[in-house]
């Protein structure tokens, strides 16, 4: 028997924003404290992907999280594709409460209690009212699920974060939550992920990087 046929998927090509000053400092960045802007090498990081995103060509839509560094990234790459920008609420990063700026390490030595169970369960928040991861991928599913009817069968880039893109291949691996920490996702670093009809999702590469070893 001849499998179904599912059509064409909704493609995301999920782009971490480019550095900011808190960055390489490794530094908690959520939703939660400052709204930092691209330093100078993330706008050049930004540059990088918008020069691979224009020769891969089939980009149809940009959608973006809401903060200012996703808003420069994806300005960097609307205005190589000639392209609009959508802004959707749902790919904004974490609310990382009283973290927000703040180092591991500095966390750890301030909250260790919080930061041991935070580590240990997907339900626990950052100190001082953060979002769970379990809150996170809850916000993030729905917006999956909204994007992918809004853009069946087209190529959307959506411009986001650490979390929200860790957590849509996560999902779409059927994963455990503790694999969040096992992902690497650079700056300005490009996930693909598919999504079919039936509801199945394949993930098609992770973590590319390779347009920035050439800026």
């Amino acid at each position: 028997m001849a499998p179904p046929d599912l059509g064409s998927p909704s493609t995301f090509v999920l782009l971490r924003h480019g550095e900011t000053a808190l960055t390489p400092e490794k530094r908690f960045s959520g939703s939660g404290g400052a709204d930092p802007e691209l330093s100078e090498a993330g706008r050049g990081q930004a540059a990088a992907a918008a020069a691979a995103l224009s020769a891969h060509g089939d980009i149809d839509v940009i959608v973006t999280s809401p903060l200012t560094r996703c808003r420069e990234t994806a300005e960097t790459v609307a205005a190589r594709l000639g392209l609009g920008i959508e802004v959707d609420e749902g790919l904004r990063e974490t609310h990382f409460g009283a973290w927000e700026g703040l180092t591991f390490k500095e966390v750890g030595a301030r909250y260790p209690d919080d930061l041991k169970a935070w580590l240990g369960s997907s339900d626990a928040a950052p100190t001082g009212g953060g979002e769970s991861f379990a809150e996170v991928a809850e916000r993030v599913a729905e917006t999956r699920d909204r994007l992918t009817a809004a853009h069946r069968g087209r190529t959307a880039l959506l411009v986001s974060h650490v979390t929200p893109i860790k957590t849509l291949v996560r999902l779409a691996l059927g994963a455990p939550a503790e694999a969040m920490f096992r992902m690497e996702l650079a700056a300005a670093s490009l996930t693909t992920v598919a999504y079919y009809a039936d509801g199945n999702a394949s993930v098609r590469c992770l973590n590319e990087t390779a347009h920035l070893l050439r800026t």
